[in-house]
């Protein structure tokens, strides 16, 4: 056990280890409060006086929630060792989350997002404070967890930092060499004299190889045996790195070097954040300072990125959801625009549905009109344009070739061409209405023309109702295929399996790393260590053999099945549309049949007033027109005509509604 007149702490409960110090776990005697305390060895002593207090008067200088808190300076009690006692993150550090097995290809988008933030906030308080780190890596960014359950990270380790103003310039060396920048490598790993300055950008270069790590789980640059077998490659590898570059690697001894302008399509980072980050990453992991960002740019287009809010869009033509990142400010034009960069669809061939119903978005309203999203409750982007779904891409491992997953495509060009001209056809000329005279006299028969039109309109309106059936029916079999498909997600047991295999191996993995922190095996741990390694080669095995046989498979059959839905409801929305025309102008045509009736009965009620009074006045009457009896008969059928007409306008009112209930596609259940 060792302490300070305050604190206590055993040596077994190391946290990390450098040159001239190490980091415990401690107590507060009085209170039981956790914390971290450095402990500085003889070695740091040898440092000038300067440099040793450099480290407390950073710390002390700094108030930030993005930096590790400084508590005190104490000192041990016997050999009188300085000691700084400091915040306790208790989940260690970005690099042991990055270590765990499920960050293997990166952080996700959201945890990402909270290492982008927590980093650029504390950097930016000790630009504030003229202050450069001067080693910035994974191991060196803390995280905590908070009240609410979110992470949040911390910079530490201040032992090379020191105060610099934007245009001063340094000349020590200090940091972690996979993390240094080229200039700096070159003199402290590969030992080549050289008088050149540097100044408070090599931080931005350190910030760049982190961001990178944390997006991908692996380094930016690697020659081939690994950074710290090969240091003359790796020094040649950051040197020669053309403009617009954000990754090297040398995959064969000797071999050429490879260069990437993206993230690998491991990255679990979206599209839309990745089109955001790479600029960043390509503009700050640049060799020639002339050319590299200064930090101003630098918090100007992270804050960019961190100002944005996400609309998520699931893409039907793709079977892929798709993050937009946009400004609240922004308007819907521009949405639509960065919908088109990452899904194809043109704007004017964009439909939106949000949970089961049509949204319409209208270009020039402000963003904030878009409704919230989530993951599990997107945007549903449908294309107006029959496209084929596309589906994720994946790498075989035995051909190495990307297997994008094709569907069988089917035209519809010249089905859509069919139904244009069904709808015109639909939609013409209605039957013509009885025309009356200036004296209100009919021309022609009237009644059995209104008799053919109401005839006409019936017959049109069952062939409406015929087609909205058939609709229906269609809608219908789409749905139970939905449901189909989903018990036999639901009863599909191979991601279980793969989840099994992952759980053993994790056991595995987490066995090694405690065996690799030992100094020796025994004879029998080194016996289970032997069969541990074979039983991981037999669980990885039995994944990736899973994964190819069944996950694979399913996935392409799904996107066929997927496929042929789309076909069916682009069939159906084309259907929908001819039915709600011809249900649309047929419903104008009975408006104006019962308009014409209406003029009809009020012109025979007014004739046979009319007929009344001159019998009243005259002896001996004169000869009606028509007989009496067949007039009253005439005009008690004409108010029941104008009575179906009513009934039949509204008939088509409610086969309109139907209608619209028909164009909302079902709701996709859970799969």
């Amino acid at each position: 056990m060792q302490s300070t007149i305050n604190y206590l702490w055993h040596t077994d409960d190391l946290l990390g280890q450098g040159a001239t110090a190490s980091v415990y776990k401690a107590r507060n005697k009085k209170s039981g409060e956790l914390v971290a305390v450095k402990v500085f060895n003889t070695a740091s002593y040898l440092r000038p006086r300067e440099v040793q207090v450099r480290e407390f008067e950073v710390l002390r200088k700094l108030n930030h929630q993005n930096i590790v808190k400084l508590f005190a300076v104490e000192e041990t009690g016997g050999s009188r060792q300085k000691v700084l006692v400091m915040e306790y993150c208790s989940s260690g550090s970005l690099l042991s989350v990055l270590e765990s097995p499920e960050n293997a290809f990166g952080l996700p988008e959201d945890e990402f997002l909270v290492v982008l933030r927590c980093v650029v906030a504390g950097m930016n308080h000790l630009r504030e404070n003229g202050i450069v780190h001067r080693d910035i890596k994974p191991g060196n960014i803390m995280r905590l967890m908070g009240e609410e359950g979110q992470s949040i990270y911390k910079l530490t380790d201040f032992g090379a930092a020191r105060e610099l103003d934007d245009d001063e310039k340094f000349v020590s060396v200090y940091g972690t060499e996979e993390y240094l920048h080229p200039d700096m490598y070159e003199r402290a790993v590969l030992r080549k004299p050289q008088q050149k300055t540097f100044g408070v950008t090599v931080d931005l270069w350190s910030i760049g190889v982190t961001l990178y790590h944390a997006a991908t789980g692996s380094l930016p640059f690697v020659p081939f045996g690994g950074p710290r077998r090969n240091k003359e490659m790796m020094y040649r590898i950051t040197t020669e790195k053309p403009a617009g570059a954000i990754a090297g690697t040398q995959r064969r001894e000797n071999g050429p070097l490879e260069w990437s302008y993206g993230l690998p399509i491991t990255c679990r980072l979206s599209p839309g954040l990745q089109s955001q980050l790479v600029p960043i990453l390509a503009n700050i992991l640049e060799v020639e300072q002339a050319k590299c960002w200064g930090f101003d740019q630098f918090f100007a287009e992270t804050s960019d990125i961190l100002q944005r809010v996400v609309v998520h869009v699931f893409s039907l033509s793709q079977a892929v959801l798709h993050h937009i990142y946009i400004h609240a400010h922004n308007t819907i034009a521009i949405f639509l625009e960065a919908v088109y960069e990452q899904t194809s669809v043109a704007p004017q061939h964009q439909e939106y549905f949000f949970e089961g119903h049509l949204c319409v978005l209208e270009p020039s309203l402000s963003a904030q009109h878009i409704t919230h999203t989530t993951a599990s409750s997107p945007l549903t982007l449908f294309s107006k344009a029959s496209e084929t779904p596309k589906g994720l891409a994946f790498r075989d491992q035995y051909t190495g070739c990307w297997l994008p997953g094709p569907v069988a495509g089917s035209d519809l060009a010249g089905r859509a061409g069919d139904d244009a001209s069904g709808t015109a056809l639909v939609c013409g000329d209605a039957p013509g209405y009885m025309q009356t005279d200036a004296g209100g006299h009919t021309d022609g028969s009237p009644l059995p023309q209104q008799q053919s039109g109401h005839r006409e309109l019936v017959e049109a309106l069952s062939r409406c109702s015929h087609n909205i059936t058939e609709t229906q029916v269609s809608l219908s079999n789409l749905s139970s295929e939905l449901v189909k498909n989903r018990d036999q997600v639901h009863a599909d047991r191979s991601i279980q399996q793969i989840q099994c295999c992952l759980d053993k191996m994790n056991l595995i993995y987490k066995q090694f790393k405690k065996s690799r922190m030992r100094p020796g095996l025994g004879y029998n741990e080194e016996q289970i260590h032997k069969l541990d390694k074979v039983n991981f080669s037999h669980l990885a095995k039995r994944l990736l053999q899973v994964f190819q046989e069944k996950c694979v498979q399913k996935y392409q059959t799904s996107l066929v099945t997927h496929g042929k839905w789309m076909r069916e409801v682009h069939e159906t929305r084309n259907h929908l549309r001819m039915v709600s025309c011809s249900v649309a102008a047929y419903n104008t045509e009975a408006q104006g049949v019962q308009e014409s009736l209406s003029k009809i009965l009020d012109w025979l009620s007014h004739q046979r007033l009319q007929d009344r009074t001159k019998e009243a006045q005259a002896s001996p009457p004169p000869t009606a027109p028509y007989p009496s009896p067949a007039l009253t008969d005439l005009v008690l059928h004409m108010q029941e005509l104008c009575e179906e007409m009513k009934l039949l306008a509204f008939d088509l009112q409610d086969n309109n509604r139907i209608i619209e209930g028909l164009s909302r596609p079902p709701s996709a259940p859970d799969s």
